[in-house]
């Protein structure tokens, strides 16, 4: 079952797709409530991209919610102008997650949107049940955060769409089918040009590299070994660098043949994320056992 529902947040409406199984889950043996999961999109984008993963996870089990941050797809605009922070935008996640009264959810993102799950996950007056960062580093996003501010000045250019389709395929995994690359290439070319501006300054100077050690819920950090935004390493050394603090909390995983947009360029992506939720809970369970 799909629910549609326009929330007042921060002063303006934000829209939010949440998304649970079709059967009837009190007839089910277990009427625990079901696991949330906070799927976040990628920069300039909307919640359209989980389209098939969050009708998947539902059939899984799970309460999926699919938020458009402020100015993206049917969200309005915040009442300040494009946001050029993944600090304001967890702040508006938050305040999204206390309408829902939506306590330690998993939360799953890429790109800004893994930016913003680390953002979350260093948030410990906000715990999280499990965390999956993907195509995000820890420190600034590999762009030029001053060009972007000139960019804004001229962002309606006619060729700018074209600039987001091609930039896209060239994203993309060697491993994905041409087909399936165009189909989201065209996807994406819907985006605001202001919007995704904006947003690629906010993951040109996002940075929790000092607030790693506050992660408290198991983290995994995914990185596509073709996508031309992060370096692999880097992302590995998110997990490396919790796990100093905290050994074993966190988790790392290469995805061969695969870009800068998982959740779109992999087939039955949502039985892969339910692997992974599965991991973080045992390695939940674990930390209990060991506490």
């Amino acid at each position: 079952m799909i629910e549609a529902r326009y929330l007042e947040l921060g002063g303006a409406l934000g829209f939010v797709e949440i998304v649970t199984p079709d059967r009837d889950t009190a007839a089910l043996p277990d009427s625990a409530p079901l696991p949330t999961v906070l799927c976040i999109h990628t920069a300039g984008q909307s919640g359209v991209q989980w389209r098939h993963v969050a009708r998947d996870l539902a059939d899984l089990g799970y309460r999926v919610v699919v938020p458009d941050l402020p100015g993206h797809g049917r969200s309005e605009p915040a009442p300040g102008g494009p946001v050029t922070s993944i600090v304001d935008y967890g702040d508006w996640l938050c305040a999204l997650l206390d309408v829902l009264d939506v306590q330690r959810p998993y939360v799953i993102g890429c790109s800004i949107g893994g930016k913003l799950t680390l953002e979350l996950a260093t948030r410990p007056e906000r715990p999280l049940s499990g965390a999956i960062a993907m195509e995000a580093e820890a420190g600034p996003g590999r762009v030029n955060v001053a060009g972007l501010r000139r960019e804004l000045e001229d962002v309606a250019g006619p060729s700018r769409s074209e600039r987001t389709y091609l930039g896209t395929l060239a994203s993309i995994g060697r491993s994905v089918p041409e087909d399936k690359a165009r189909i989201v290439a065209l996807m994406h070319k819907r985006e605001d040009p202001e919007i995704s501006s904006s947003d690629l300054i906010a993951w040109g100077t996002h940075d929790v590299r000092d607030r790693l050690h506050h992660v408290s819920a198991p983290l995994h950090v995914v990185a596509g070994r073709d996508d031309p935004w992060i370096s692999v390493d880097e992302v590995a050394r998110v997990a490396e660098r919790v796990n100093e603090t905290n050994p074993g909390r966190a988790q790392f995983s290469a995805l061969e043949g695969i870009g800068h947009y998982p959740m779109e360029e992999i087939d039955d992506f949502a039985a892969l994320t339910d692997r992974w939720i599965g991991e973080l809970q045992r390695s939940a369970r674990a930390e209990e056992v060991t506490l």
